[in-house]
């Protein structure tokens, strides 16, 4: 099973985000995680809104 630090991994090597990444947060984050899946998902956040991180969603409705 794919944990949440994978998916940020991901994210962070690629600098992008994808709508089906955003997705399988959602669904991971529901789930039972780990401090070091919590603590990925943090960094996540930060990169976005740093903008080191890209998000396809947003990037669809216009917003930066």
């Amino acid at each position: 099973m794919t944990r949440i630090r994978d998916v940020v991994q991901q994210a962070l090597t690629t600098g992008y985000l994808s709508v089906e990444a955003e997705n399988q947060l959602r669904r991971l984050l529901t789930t039972r995680y780990d401090c070091e899946d919590f603590n990925a998902f943090v960094v996540l956040q930060e990169a976005a809104m740093n903008g080191r991180v890209k998000q396809e969603s947003r990037e669809r409705c216009g917003i930066k």
